[in-house]
């Protein structure tokens, strides 16, 4: 299987399966010499963790990371990083009952057809457990970055979307609530529906945006690995990811090029920001901002109509422990994935010129 590969200088390999022993990574490229913060690395990976609220999958795991290599006395030496993260509350009976049969809009049936075999149990390796590997290595990229800020935050739930711009809200608010919106009272009515939903045996969407802050001037790769290209790539990496757009995105079609071009300041900052930071390709110092949006879950818990092996029609009904709505819970990926790609072309830059 290939593709488990993310990053050209800072590079992140990952393993395992929502089933098995445990999932883990190398990262490779990490400059020696980095004083690491062991327990940021956790809090992030604790901020994915499941069974963290009443509104998402209540699987119980500790998601607690064990560092084999690359790093002594809590500096990076240099050499790649190992680590795992242990499964201890799998309970694979809840998969069953789809061994022979494919449910709808999961990676079953193109798994079955491309290999001849699949994991069922959770998914296995399309699980979205695997991004658990994306937040380590994230979290160590953060710190990499040093002054670079990045800030996720869930902007929309169904038709339940925030309507303040990013410079009306405090996103210190953000881990405030379990929907991880930071605007209280939408928070609220976002909780509120993704519980309505829940009870219901169904699911929702939502979008997740991100701001970027202090980000250097210079970071991107024309003309196939620009900036948004390897974010937009990074995005899409993300299971349930359905679109991603930056800047102005699709709302720049309803503006003339007058209106939105980012004229320049004397000191070379934009008076506007509709290229969302980046232009060329290339990172223009000003913020980054971009929109994530996410499916509803797949695996519902309720009866559904879908087909087996042998292409006859079944009856399933969804089991297990599962998120009603993935978005409060993947604001700390797209973060994660967010570093990845910045750490990545600041090492790439410090070779761009003499």
């Amino acid at each position: 299987m290939a593709g488990n590969s993310f990053g050209t200088l800072f590079k992140l390999t990952t393993y395992g399966e929502s089933h098995g022993k445990g999932l883990g990574g190398i990262i490779e490229g990490c400059p020696a010499g980095l004083q690491l913060d062991l327990d940021a690395i956790q809090k992030d990976l604790d901020r994915r963790r499941p069974g963290q609220s009443a509104i998402v999958t209540q699987r119980k795991e500790a998601d607690q990371v064990e560092f084999y290599s690359g790093i002594f006395e809590g500096k990076t030496t240099g050499t790649p990083i190992g680590f795992l993260i242990p499964n201890t509350n799998q309970k694979s009976r809840d998969y069953s009952h789809i061994k022979d049969s494919y449910r709808p809009s999961h990676a079953d049936y193109v798994y079955d057809h491309k290999y001849g075999f699949r994991d069922y149990r959770g998914g296995g390796r399309s699980s979205a457990r695997e991004t658990v590997c994306r937040v380590v290595a994230g979290a160590v990229a953060k710190q990499l970055l040093g002054e670079v800020r990045i800030q996720a935050y869930v902007s929309q739930v169904g038709d339940l979307a925030l309507n303040k711009s990013v410079n009306e809200l405090d996103l210190t608010q953000t881990e405030s609530s379990p929907t991880r919106c930071p605007d209280p009272e939408t928070a609220m009515e976002m909780e509120h529906l993704i519980k309505k939903v829940r009870k219901e045996g169904d699911t929702i969407g939502g979008v997740v945006s991100c701001l970027v802050q202090n980000v250097p001037i210079g970071l991107g790769e024309p003309v196939f690995d620009k900036l948004h290209a390897r974010l937009g790539q990074a995005m899409l990496s993300i299971n349930a990811v359905k679109g991603f757009e930056y800047g102005s995105g699709f709302q720049g079609v309803h503006m003339k090029g007058s209106e939105h071009n980012d004229a320049f300041n004397a000191d070379g900052s934009t008076k506007t920001n509709y290229s969302g930071g980046i232009q060329g390709g290339i990172s223009n110092g000003m913020d980054i901002y971009f929109r994530v949006a996410f499916k509803p879950v797949a695996t519902l818990l309720q009866g559904y109509e879908t087909i087996d092996r042998e292409g006859e029609s079944v009856t399933l009904q969804g089991k297990g422990r599962h998120d009603p709505c993935v978005v409060p819970r993947a604001v700390p990926i797209v973060e994660a994935m967010t570093a990845l790609v910045l750490a990545d072309f600041y090492l790439l830059s410090r070779v761009s010129k003499l």
